[in-house]
């Protein structure tokens, strides 16, 4: 019979737990009061941990051969990682900055001398998909939806065009980027790709507009994990200007339907399905609370300013109250304008949302800002 070291030693942990519980519950020669005190003092030494589903910057087994990595967004702009390991290659979700890239390669090799072979950026954005020459160095080939490439040809308009896109606004605030160069996707699936070695099987699945035109989710069906990419965020991360808040509901509720045990967000800790739960209603309720303006009629300035009444009815829901943060504002607009509304900030406010986008994932943005405003809108400049 093979044992599993790292369940060995978690057996051991919860037994132990428990033996100290019932001792303290019942020692001999102690007083009351002084139980409870070292009773609530170890509780908190023993089980906080447990509750700690990730760590940042550390790797962690989520089931065996597949880990998770919750990335410095704050320190570094770093977005959140995993890889599976198969039985001849290494498959990552998420090629990060390359910075990233550089940070987790090394914690890979840690852990199999196995090759990396496949990265899949789950959408186009800097933060998940800028470190690719870095992986195609290492011997790995970026996997995407051609959605990605669609965004790509759109927003990385120097790669495709003349013109100064969004690789050359992070390179001027990133170094890593700077000293890098974009590599695009080469490996391109339209609805679903397959990795399946006989023990470990990865689909990644595209169901739709969410985050981005071009989301892909990363399934491993005999675990119940998925990966979501910015799709599905743990946190005040959700920037809206690429995507559709509507259909971004429908798409989390196709991804619902798989079933998820585990779910590993874009950004913030990993957790249950439960987070898949509070993103959806977190755009449910933002869309309720606008569309009540929406048919009471009020105007673009108006709209703007409700932005505080409408925090603080968000606030109310504990559930998705961490939702919450600097990007309200860019989502109460875009959520207007999706309901047939016109944007009522200034191009200098919308400039500034999308540059705290940037600049919340170690970026910068100096582009024209009329060409910003209309990427904030989800259309492309001059239409």
């Amino acid at each position: 019979m093979r044992i599993n070291p790292r369940r060995a030693r978690g057996e051991w942990r919860r037994s132990f737990r428990v033996d100290l519980i019932q001792f303290l519950l019942n020692p001999p020669g102690m007083n009351s009061p002084k139980r409870i005190y070292i009773l609530l003092v170890l509780a908190a030494a023993l089980f906080i941990p447990v509750l700690s589903r990730s760590e940042v910057n550390k790797s962690e087994a989520v089931a065996p051969d597949i880990y998770f990595h919750e990335g410095d967004l704050s320190g570094k702009g770093h977005c959140n990682n995993g890889w599976i390991v198969f039985e001849d290659y290494v498959l990552v979700i998420d090629g990060n900055f390359p910075s990233g890239a550089q940070e987790i390669i090394p914690k890979i090799r840690a852990i199999t001398n196995k090759p990396i072979r496949f990265v899949f950026d789950t959408h186009h954005h800097g933060d998940h998909a800028y470190g690719n020459q870095v992986w195609v160095d290492n011997g790995a080939v970026p996997v995407a939806h051609t959605g990605v490439i669609d965004e790509m040809k759109k927003y990385e308009t120097s790669f495709y065009g003349n013109t100064p896109g969004r690789w050359e606004d992070a390179a001027k605030g990133r170094k890593d980027v700077a000293a890098s160069k974009l590599k695009p996707p080469t490996l391109l699936f339209r609805k679903d790709m397959i990795f399946d070695d006989g023990k470990h099987r990865v689909e990644l699945l595209h169901f739709g507009v969410a985050h981005t035109q071009g989301d892909g989710f990363a399934w491993l069906p005999k675990e119940k994990i998925v990966f979501t990419g910015d799709a599905c965020v743990n946190g005040p991360y959700n920037f809206v200007g690429d995507g559709n808040t509507e259909q971004w509901i429908q798409t989390l509720e196709a991804v619902k339907k798989l079933g998820a045990k585990t779910v590993c967000p874009g950004h913030g800790p990993m957790g249950t399905a439960q987070i898949l739960e509070d993103q959806q209603s977190y755009f449910i309720e933002l869309r309720k609370q606008v569309k009540k303006l929406v048919d009471a009629g009020k105007k673009p300035e108006e709209v703007k300013a409700a932005v505080g009444d409408i925090k603080a009815a968000l606030q109310k829901q504990e559930r998705i109250a961490r939702y919450i943060g600097d990007f309200l504002g860019a989502q109460v607009e875009k959520v207007f304008v999706e309901m047939g509304g016109k944007p009522f900030q200034s191009v200098s406010a919308a400039f500034d949302d999308h540059k705290h986008h940037a600049g919340a994932h170690g970026g910068t943005l100096t582009s024209g800002r009329s060409v910003v405003k209309a990427r904030l809108m989800g259309v492309r400049p001059g239409r």
